[in-house]
Order: C-alpha cells, then structure tokens, then sequence
C-alpha cells in the first residue's frame, strides 16, 4: 500500500517480533506476568514512601521518581504489545504511533537523568555528608526532578516534529512491537538524513554525558569508601551504591545495545534485536522495586511490616 507524495498514513501495522509470529502468543504471558510485576513493584514502591514519614528523604523521593519513570515506560507499550500477541490487534493509527514513540524516547531520556541525579545524590551522601542535607533540601530535590522532565520533552520534540514532518510514500508495515523513531522513519520516503543525525546526536550526547558524570561521581564514591577506617561503614556504603550502579548497568546496556542495532546491526536476527528492544522497558522495570525493596533496609522493613499486618 502506497500513500501519496507529502501525505501521513493514517495508520501503521506494527508486526511484532519478526520470525517469531507463531509463538508471540506464548511468548506474552510472561510478558504479561513481567509487566504486572512491574505495575505492581513500582505502584508498591511508591504506596510505601508515601505513607512512611521516615522514608521522606531525598533518597526515596529519586527511588519515587525512578519507578514513577518507568510506569509511563511500561504502560506506553506492553498494553499495546500484548494485544498484537493476543488479540492480533496490529494496528496503530499514525497519532497513537508519534504519541508511543514520543513518550518512550523522552522518558527513557527522563530516567537516564534521574539515575544522574541518583549518582550525585550518593555521592553527596558519602562524599559529603555534613552538607547533605543543606544542598539536597525539598525545592532543590523538586528542580533535579523538573530539569530531568524539561530536559527530555525538550530533546524529543523536535525528534517527534521531524517525524511528523516526513513523506510516507511506502509499505506501512513498522518491523517492530512499538513504534520505536527509526522503525517509523525508514518508511518515510526523500532525505531521512536528518532525521538519523539528531536521533544519533542525541542520544549519544544525552548517553554520553550521563554515563561519564555517573562513573565520574562512582568513582569519586569508590575512593571515599576505600578510605572509611570502619568495615561496616565500608560494606552498608558498597551495599548501597552496588544497587544502583546494578540498576545504571540495567538501563544503559541494553537501551544502548538496542538504539545502535536498530542503525547498524543489519547482521543480528530481527527477532533477537526486537526481543531485546521490548525487555528494554520491561525488565528493568520490574527488576527496579525488587532491587531496592530487598537491598534497602528501610524499604524491605516497611513491606514486610504491611505483608505481616
């Protein structure tokens, strides 16, 4: 199917996992049960630090705003992805399609500077403890937030614009389980071409800049905790900071993995680029809550207290 010249399709078929059709039905239960995991997890997370007035510091307010990132990930797909597995339900109109593709990418943008402002929180908390509490106080913790969101809506607007913006002129079949931006504008006819450099751009930037100034202030950690005469102080620090820097390895590896495949991994298999692609917004979301639910004492003991009551 064919649109004309200078036209938006008024839908796209989203395929699925390629090469994989005749077991998606299968394939979604436990992506069913991964993304209820989730839902739950970070719902629980977030119920627990709200009603706990002793869990009212900067630490949980950026756990409270991780899981809250990742429920706008997940929900912005595994609904969708489960009924084309389900239900055949392949379709997606064209506004549906940008809106997807909007909120996965400037929120994975989001989470990427929450995990920033994480880092630095440890690193002021280890680093610099008689002055935590003076630099991290409420409006301080609400501007970390707010820059975050402003920053990732601001980078991917224009993407969205661009999008907007193309000729589809092609087949409307998106290779894919969402509408991920590359997926959508190789089905766009003419120049493309700037559409690719700042989604490169971008997220190489945005990457780039984050991961340095996290191992940056890890590292700065690491050196401090060597330096600690008590082993205690030592083992609860590295117990800590070891969960975050887990769930930092969880996002980035395979987001990155996934984004530069989707440009230049012509010769990885379609279905395992796309299998990892849709565990991208699902597993570290449900492995997020386990993380801190079970390493932070504060946490874990407030869980287990409403579970008991």
């Amino acid at each position: 199917m064919s649109y004309p010249n200078h036209s938006s399709p008024s839908s796209f078929i989203l395929t699925g996992i390629p090469g994989l059709e005749d077991a998606q039905f299968w394939i979604a239960f436990p992506f069913c049960a991964m993304y209820f995991m989730a839902v739950l997890g970070n719902i629980a997370l977030l119920l627990v630090i709200r009603m706990d007035p002793s869990l009212h510091l900067p630490m949980f307010y950026f756990f409270s705003m991780l899981a809250a990132v990742d429920l706008v990930l997940t929900t912005s797909t595994m609904p969708k992805l489960l009924s084309i597995f389900w239900f055949h339900s392949h379709e997606i109109d064209f506004e549906g399609c940008v809106a997807q593709m909007f909120f996965i990418h400037s929120f994975s943008t989001v989470e990427s500077g929450v995990l920033l402002t994480m880092a630095f929180d440890r690193y002021l908390a280890i680093c610099k403890p008689l002055r935590y509490s003076a630099i991290l106080t409420g409006p301080t913790i609400a501007k970390l937030g707010l820059a975050a969101v402003v920053r990732g809506i601001a980078i991917v607007t224009p993407l969205t614009y661009m999008v907007t913006n193309l000729s589809y002129c092609g087949p409307r079949v998106i290779h894919h389980s969402y509408c991920e931006h590359m997926s959508v504008v190789k089905l766009a006819c003419g120049d493309t071409q700037p559409n690719s450099i700042y989604g490169i751009t971008a997220a190489t930037v945005v990457v780039g800049s984050d991961s340095i100034l996290i191992i940056v202030s890890y590292t700065l950690i690491l050196k401090e905790v060597i330096g600690l005469s008590s082993g205690e102080a030592r083992l609860k620090s590295f117990s800590t900071c070891g969960s975050h820097f887990g769930v930092i390895l969880l996002f980035y590896a395979p987001g990155l993995f996934s984004f530069y495949t989707q440009r230049w991994g012509q010769r990885i298999p379609a279905h395992f680029h796309i299998l990892m692609a849709d565990l991208y917004l699902l597993v570290p979301p449900m492995l997020n809550p386990l993380i801190y639910g079970m390493r932070i004492k504060p946490i874990r003991e407030r869980v287990l207290r409403l579970l008991w009551q």
